[in-house]
């Protein structure tokens, strides 16, 4: 395969044709921050978080799902760079009613750690009502709380391409957009039964196990 060369943060990269600009950053030990994105799962660039800037190129790509191209100069933490993903942490935040939001100590939400990383400070973005829905218990292995859905849609793949199952899909339209079974059913065993991978891939507790009589997580 052909190998092409590009520099990221001044430092010269030599990969493979088709690399990422994400990819080709990781084989130079250089960071960029991801919430959507998984190496298991086909790159979407749904978030916003990995977005860098490209010599020449008017508007910031995003670097898990473009590939880069030969004499590319990328800076991936300009201020423009930095500055558009505080940004997208704030409206993620703001539209986002998870406990991570008030709980200084909270370990299990991949949003909040990303906020805390970047120094984003509080939401600018006032929401006119919440995003709340209710907890869904129907089904025994999977336990549904869309208040801490992001729509990053990480379980849709998830679930498409691992377990080979189509249980989730995408409704609505704009803030009231969310991640349904089928036409926005509960999630019952008859269509998710003992799998749990949608779990392993959710970033911010909107998909995790119920918990047991004792206390502790199935």
């Amino acid at each position: 395969m052909e190998k092409i060369t590009a520099t990221i943060n001044g430092t010269e990269v030599r990969v493979d044709e088709g690399t990422t600009i994400l990819e080709a950053a990781q084989t130079a030990g250089i960071e960029i921050p991801t919430l959507c994105h998984s190496p298991d799962l086909k790159p979407t660039g749904n978030c916003r978080i990995c977005v860098v800037e490209v010599e020449g190129v008017r508007t910031l790509v995003g670097a898990c799902h473009t590939p880069i191209s030969a004499g590319m100069a990328i800076k991936t933490a300009s201020s423009k760079v930095i500055m558009a993903r505080k940004a997208t942490i704030e409206l993620l935040m703001a539209a986002h009613t998870g406990e991570c939001v008030t709980d200084e100590h909270t370990g299990a939400c991949a949003l909040r750690k990303l906020a805390d990383q970047l120094e984003s400070g509080a939401p600018r973005f006032l929401m006119r009502r919440p995003r709340w829905y209710p907890m869904e218990a129907t089904n025994p292995y999977v336990l549904r709380d869309m208040s801490k859905c992001i729509l990053c849609r990480k379980c849709i793949s998830a679930c498409r391409e691992i377990a080979g199952k189509n249980v989730y899909s995408l409704a609505y339209r704009g803030f009231a957009t969310k991640v349904v079974v089928d036409f926005d059913d509960p999630l019952t065993t008859n269509v998710c039964r003992d799998c749990g991978i949608c779990i392993d891939y959710c970033p911010t507790g909107a998909l995790s196990k119920p918990l047991t009589a004792g206390g502790e997580k199935k």
